[in-house]
């Protein structure tokens, strides 16, 4: 099974902008810039941000090589960083391109407490679980917050989000969440704590955050974690 190629990236990009403007969500400029307007900035110290904090594209099958299955097509709009870099946003927001049934990997945070709010389009399903201080899944009921309404749910129960709601996950509690079948095309985002997805990304199976991409074309943009370095 090959690995992610860039031809899926780049055409799953160009389908993530489309949706958004659908459903009239903007997007900054930078995020149609190309690879030569970033180089032509490599060396600009105005857009360190957007570097460092890996604001941006953010493509991956998680190492599954079932991207259609197991994947996400993200942007990142805002972010703070964990690393001692002078940043003060201790905040993070990102849109999701939600095609029916993906999904990331089942996993949890132990720092970042997160939103999913269903923005337009079809519903979300998400899939919640406690986890035991083992760090396994636990079978306990748990309480969550669907649009500040708290409900105890069984452990691995799935909540409905209809366009407009929104549930709380807290640190520890594993999820998955998908565009529901059969209600079409989805966008989603993602209101968190800061979000640092080098560590505190914790899968119940092995995986990786980002993915090893065949290079089966030329990249016209780049993901995230790919930016050139400020050179000064």
């Amino acid at each position: 099974m090959p690995e992610l190629s860039r031809t899926v990236i780049e055409s799953s990009i160009e389908q993530a902008i489309d949706a958004f403007q659908h459903f009239r969500l903007a997007l900054p400029d930078w995020a149609y810039w190309s690879k030569e307007d970033w180089k032509n900035r490599a060396s600009d110290q105005a857009f360190d941000e957007i570097r460092d904090c890996m604001l941006g594209w953010d493509v991956t099958d998680f190492g599954s090589k079932h991207f259609n299955e197991i994947g996400r097509v993200l942007f990142t709009l805002r972010n703070g960083t964990t690393k001692k870099l002078g940043y003060e946003k201790v905040y993070s927001q990102k849109y999701l391109f939600d095609p029916e049934l993906q999904r990331a990997p089942a996993h949890f945070h132990q720092a970042k407490m997160e939103d999913i709010c269903c923005l337009a389009g079809g519903n979300i399903c998400v899939q919640l679980r406690g986890v035991n201080p083992d760090n396994t899944p636990s079978d306990k009921p748990l309480t969550v917050k669907v649009d500040g309404v708290a409900r105890i749910i069984e452990a691995g129960e799935i909540i409905r989000l209809k366009p407009g709601m929104s549930v709380c996950i807290m640190p520890r509690t594993i999820h998955q969440f998908w565009g529901e079948e059969g209600t079409g095309l989805t966008v989603s985002s993602e209101v968190s704590s800061v979000c640092d997805d080098w560590h505190d990304n914790f899968f119940l199976e092995p995986a990786e955050r980002f993915p090893q991409i065949e290079e089966d074309t030329i990249a016209t943009r780049y993901l995230c974690h790919e930016y050139p370095a400020n050179k000064c």
